[in-house]
């Protein structure tokens, strides 16, 4: 790496993301996912943790063989077998990452290990230099780094450097730093160690506090130059930092972060989703970047906003992202202006002010009452609003009988162009059976699909 401005982005999804409880993933969702990282532009994919399970292995394994231009890496504790089983996963690859770790913090050692300060440096010594036998791109991390005495650390840093470790990561493992303390530490780092300027430092932050991706900008400010993150953030308990955020925040402020990656940010949209799929894991709406919601306005002061200068409530394009466009949501906050931008969307040019009026009125009065309105509801608003004659079907009233032991039925009663006609019927639920009675009582091609 010649520019000293350019971050590695180190992804852990699939080992670290894939610890969440429920979040396993098959070996064909494994290898679509580091397709899709791969031409995303990941730097490193962490694809596994390869003495864990027969799996892992074989994910990792296969992962390796796939990669056109991310590293691939694998995890190891600090003994030869974990090392031994990452080489053997990993050696099908033309450059690849054994990626060691050992316990630091006193509460770690005395508790985890049982081991003394010495006898960790000791298992350092040996499992870096062990390592570095079969490749020269060693990463070194000290678990709950930010739980650790500086001074101790200092020792290791320089310790698993002098071994052979390229990269030197610090965990905040649970989560419990701030930006201004992980700073620090990174800051510690370089100012104490001496031959600091022989690795590259990097960030793997939790989000217990949520804080993850706030403490791995902190520490590229103060002189990391690699980030360990997952895609929508997930991992352990509250997760990890997420991929798309930090990615974002140093290309939206990039007058305050003047750092570069390789990541093609129009494809974050579809590696999110992507990883969703594969771990059955929602995003959740207001995720940042990619939930559904982030480019999503509902409020009538915003979408009047929106619709004069993009810029008054979005810092960065939709498409930068790989999102089509803003989506201005229809619901009781929109306003009159965003109503008629969105009739003009749905084609309705040459609508009067009074028809526009009417159906704006009717809108409200429907937003009160739905969480969401669809565009065909704004249709059907409008041409009711166009029509002078009354709806051509009309509800008269409706029965549902569900349980156990009898078939779920329906009896509906419908006014039909003025004639009141009567249908009953059985379904496999209750809206099955209402289905069934409409497709009597007024025939039509049309087929639930989801009901949710």
């Amino acid at each position: 790496m010649t520019d000293k401005n350019r971050i590695i982005i180190f992804d852990t999804t699939m080992r670290d993301g894939e610890q969440s409880p429920g979040a396993s993933m098959s070996l064909e969702e494994k290898l679509q996912i580091s397709r899709v990282f791969d031409e995303l532009g990941v730097d490193v994919i962490e694809a596994g943790f390869p003495i864990a399970s027969p799996g892992d292995f074989e994910a990792v394994t296969e992962i390796s063989k796939t990669l056109k231009r991310s590293i691939p890496a694998g995890l190891a504790r600090a003994t030869k077998k974990d090392i031994d089983a990452c080489h053997e996963s990993l050696k099908h690859a033309k450059n690849f990452r054994i990626h060691t770790f050992i316990s630091t913090s006193p509460l770690h050692m005395k508790h985890k290990l049982n081991k003394s300060p010495e006898e960790v440096l000791g298992a350092i010594k040996e499992s870096v230099t062990y390592a570095r036998k079969f490749t020269d791109n060693v990463e070194w991390s000290c678990e709950d780094g930010t739980r650790t005495d500086m001074d101790y650390m200092c020792k290791t840093v320089e310790l698993a450097i002098e071994c052979g470790a390229k990269t030197i990561n610090i965990p905040d493992t649970v989560g419990y730093t701030v930006p201004s303390e992980f700073k620090k530490i990174i800051e510690t780092l370089i100012n104490k160690v001496p031959n600091i300027d022989k690795a590259i430092l990097s960030t793997h932050c939790h989000n217990d506090l949520g804080l993850a991706v706030a403490n791995s900008l902190a520490g590229v400010m103060a002189g990391a130059r690699q980030i360990e993150c997952t895609v929508n953030g997930i991992g352990e308990r509250a997760g990890n930092a997420a991929l798309e955020e930090v990615v974002m925040a140093m290309r939206t402020r990039h007058d305050l972060m003047p750092y570069t990656t390789n990541i093609n940010t129009k494809l974050l949209s579809k590696a999110s989703k992507v990883v969703s799929n594969a771990t059955g894991f929602p995003v959740q709406f207001n995720k940042a970047v990619v939930g559904k919601n982030a480019f999503a306005h509902e409020s009538g002061i915003h979408q009047d906003g929106m619709l004069k200068n993009r810029n008054t409530y979005e810092i960065m394009t939709p498409e930068s992202v790989g999102v089509k466009k803003t989506s201005l949501v229809m619901g009781k906050h929109s306003g009159r202006h965003a109503f008629r931008d969105k009739l003009s969307d749905m084609g309705y040019v040459d609508v009067t002010d009074d028809i526009i009026n009417t159906a704006f009125g009717k809108f409200k009065i429907l937003a009160d009452k739905k969480k969401h309105i669809y565009d065909e509801d704004i249709a059907a608003l409008v041409d009711d609003s166009l029509v002078t004659e009354d709806n051509v079907i009309k509800l008269k009233s409706l029965k549902v009988y569900a349980g156990t032991g009898e078939p779920q039925k329906a009896e509906m009663t419908l006014e039909v162009f003025g004639e009141v006609k009567s249908a009953s019927d059985t379904g496999d639920g209750p809206v099955d059976a209402i289905f069934k009675c409409i497709k009597k009582l007024y025939a039509h091609d049309v087929k639930l699909l989801l009901y949710n």
